[in-house]
């Protein structure tokens, strides 16, 4: 089993009020990088992030369902994402399951990967190959660092606004960057991996974009981290 020299927590992460943390519809990738900060800051995560990692979910076609969420207009919660982004936070303490900080699911907050897996992602539910959801993890100390937004991609032709941005400022990379959002949603099939060790982890703990898993290698991927 491949490890880490991850510190966790002590505690049990109990259900919080999601109603304290930011939140602005459509915009999933800036909420996670908001909720990755003050999980750091409030003590529920490490201080640095270390336990946490963020998940980015698509595929090639940018057309990936979800269920359980409440943005969905259907009595199933289904909806289809071009991309969405959660959070993962590794426990490792004990039998305590890891948890999925996910602002735009109506399951607990936060809930067991098991539990989000089974419940929102569904990988047991028949689809066709091409709306297959694939997941680009990214170690969140590396995705606090790297990432950067200024928008863009919420901006019709002539610059209008498509959906109201968040009322804080753009995200900008401690490098300077001030957008690189299409490089974590870009997750093809030809990048998943096929062989699971320390390679990968090295990877997921080294690199920028992190790594490409099938949402049936999700749950077997975090349990290779100890």
């Amino acid at each position: 089993m491949a490890t880490s020299s991850l510190e966790f927590p002590s505690s049990v992460t109990p259900p919080f009020d999601i109603s304290t943390f930011d939140h602005t519809p459509y915009y999933c990738e800036e909420n996670v990088y908001l909720l990755c900060n003050k999980l750091c800051k409030i003590g529920v995560a490490d201080a640095k992030g270390s336990d946490l990692f963020v998940v980015f979910i698509s595929n090639e076609k940018k057309q990936a369902s979800g269920t359980a969420c409440k943005a969905s207009k259907r009595a199933d919660g289904v909806v289809l994402w071009d991309y969405h982004v959660v959070c993962v936070q590794r426990k490792g303490i004990g039998d305590t399951p890891d948890q999925v900080w996910d602002l735009d699911s109506s399951l607990p907050f936060p809930t067991p990967l098991a539990h989000y897996i089974s419940e929102t992602i569904r990988p047991s539910f028949q689809l066709f190959p091409d709306y297959h959801r694939l997941c680009r993890i990214v170690h969140a100390p590396i995705f606090l660092c790297f990432f950067a937004s200024d928008r863009r991609h919420m901006k019709d032709s002539v610059g209008n606004w498509i959906e109201q941005p968040p009322a804080c400022e753009p995200i900008i990379a401690e490098d300077g960057t001030v957008h690189n959002l299409d490089e974590y949603i870009d997750i093809c099939a030809a990048n998943v991996v096929t062989k699971f060790g320390d390679d990968l982890i090295n990877a997921v703990f080294s690199h920028k974009l992190g790594v490409v898993v099938s949402e049936n290698q999700l749950a077997d991927f975090f349990s290779l981290i100890s």
